[in-house]
């Protein structure tokens, strides 16, 4: 598959691209876990079908240690056995943040206060950071149809 635009190919896509990647520099270099934003990264783009960052997303969190296991069900959090109960706050909070269209009122209080009891305000803050981007983000490539499988762990890091 070829992509339908190249973004760094062309001064303006490489510009808006830069400027959003740089909103997840903020991110990177919080005091959220990296295995929390990679999982959180990872489940975001199961959802919304982007393979490129699908594929990202898992080599970073494998080659920083994160088990097969854990990768392997993350498109299952709710039955597995494998994550603490703040992995599984963020990774609700992730999903209601995504599917904000499929409910009235988008993320619901009960899993706004479940998050709440894990993560200070901060880090919080840098998840709805996290989640907004990252949503931007795939929407960016699944538009561009944006290849996958190529991806070398600490290309963007």
């Amino acid at each position: 598959m070829d992509a339908r635009l190249n973004f760094l190919g062309s001064p303006i896509a490489a510009k808006l691209l830069k400027h959003v990647l740089s909103a997840g520099k903020v991110v990177h270099d919080s005091t959220l876990s990296a295995t929390t934003q990679e999982l959180v990264a990872l489940r975001i783009s199961q959802i919304n079908g982007c393979s490129v960052c699908v594929d990202m997303h898992t080599k970073e969190a494998a080659h920083a240690g994160e088990s097969s296991v854990r990768l392997n069900l993350v498109a299952a959090w709710r039955e597995a056995t494998v994550f603490t109960e703040a992995e599984r706050a963020a990774l609700e909070l992730a999903e209601q943040g995504t599917r904000i269209a499929d409910t009235a009122g988008g993320v619901t209080d009960e899993v706004w206060a479940n998050a709440a009891k894990h993560y200070d305000e901060d880090q919080l803050a840098i998840m709805v950071g996290l989640i907004a981007i990252m949503n931007t983000v795939n929407r960016l490539n699944v538009i561009t149809q944006q290849p996958a499988g190529a991806y070398r762990p600490g290309r963007h890091g």
